[in-house]
């Protein structure tokens, strides 16, 4: 008798910690590889936008805002068109009738926070931007957990302090080759620009998990399109027309413009669905490679100096995001019609797995144990 109960307290705490009986055909999976190999095209991706910016700014072209404006038309013009020509509730305007002011704040959080990340390096230092943007990741969870419900487990909480730690090596590679880059004109304002920023994408992230999980991709960037026009459009007007102007508009500004553009709308259009596969900040924790894809395309670019750290940065990195993705989190909302005693925590990551999603081949092991 007290063996079955100290087994079912056992039970609980493995299922608490996320550590239940799980071998390496449970852990890697198809679909592990897949979201992990999704989450690497959009750090790439981001790496584009970033040299892209690094040329623009070598061409004495600083204009972020308008950057991020055309990307928001061309999301305007593909799904925001999309919207307008469907019927019934996924029209246009039934969306802004009911959810205006919603879709409203997503879109200038997310303009919001795309601009005042650019102005904190007039302020702060290359290595302050890089440690304090890993704020989004907290702040995101704690916005999850209370308004998405979400719920994670130990090995969760343990997968982001090793992605910081990598974060922290990349930091620390940075200071030995001398890359802490950037402005000390005003620390203290630059810093608070940076946890400003990380504030904003955590709540634009927390939305669009929100919308893609429960309503549409396409809604979401259509109305991140909209919006996002319109709000960049007005601040592009006030705050950078004399920018503009000063543009010596050639060949290369021009396909740098065009690069920035593609691979911002392509980031877009991708990260919904791998945040409908994961959740918003498990696409976070895979984000904080961009930078190290950055570096490695200085290095041939830009005559970047590597080291060896910045291997390391990588690799803990990735196994932290490997920890976080192997084990799903669940949610604290119980599946609309699974009322009643039967009604218990569900899983975020609903999409049973059969053995065709095993990297490794299948034998007669025993099950997974069950939950208690």
């Amino acid at each position: 008798m007290e063996g079955a109960v100290e087994e079912r307290l056992c039970g609980r705490w493995r299922a608490a910690c996320g550590c239940y009986s799980y071998n390496l055909r449970d852990v890697f999976t198809w679909r592990l590889l897949k979201t992990i190999a999704m989450g690497q095209v959009l750090s790439l991706l981001i790496c584009g936008t970033a040299v892209s910016c690094q040329y623009l700014a070598e061409a004495g072209v600083e204009t972020p805002m308008l950057q991020s404006f055309f990307n928001y038309v061309l999301l305007l013009l593909i799904y925001t068109s999309i919207l307008c020509a469907r019927k019934g509730d996924g029209n246009i305007l039934h969306i802004l009738r009911n959810k205006w002011w919603k879709y409203l704040v997503m879109g200038l959080a997310d303009v919001e926070a795309n601009y005042v990340v650019v102005k904190a390096y007039q302020f702060t230092t290359l290595t302050s931007i890089q440690l304090l943007d890993c704020f989004v990741i907290p702040v995101l969870m704690v916005l999850s957990w209370f308004l998405l419900k979400t719920r994670y487990r130990l090995v969760h909480f343990v997968a982001v302090v090793v992605c910081l730690l990598g974060v922290g090596a990349m930091v620390g590679a940075d200071i030995l080759v001398g890359r802490d880059q950037g402005s000390t004109s005003d620390v203290v304002l630059g810093d608070g620009l940076v946890l400003l920023s990380a504030v904003l994408y955590a709540v634009s992230n927390m939305c669009q998990e929100y919308t893609v999980k429960n309503l549409s991709r396409v809604e979401f960037l259509g109305m991140m399109g909209f919006f996002g026009t319109f709000i960049s459009g007005i601040q592009l007007m006030l705050l950078e027309t004399c920018a503009v102007g000063a543009i010596k508009w050639d060949l290369k500004i021009i396909m740098l413009f065009v690069a920035y553009a593609l691979c911002m709308y392509s980031l877009y259009s991708l990260m919904p669905v791998v945040v409908k596969m994961t959740s918003a900040t498990a696409v976070n924790l895979s984000l904080l490679t961009a930078d190290l894809f950055s570096l490695f395309c200085g290095v041939f670019l830009f005559h970047y100096t590597v080291s060896a750290l910045y291997i390391v940065s990588f690799v803990v990195i990735t196994v932290g995001v490997v920890m976080f993705n192997a084990v799903p989190t669940y949610s604290a909302v119980p599946e609309p019609g699974s009322g009643g005693e039967d009604a218990a925590p569900e899983f975020a990551d609903r999409t049973a797995e059969s053995s065709v999603d095993h990297l490794l081949p299948v034998d007669g092991d025993a099950e997974r144990a069950e939950m208690l």
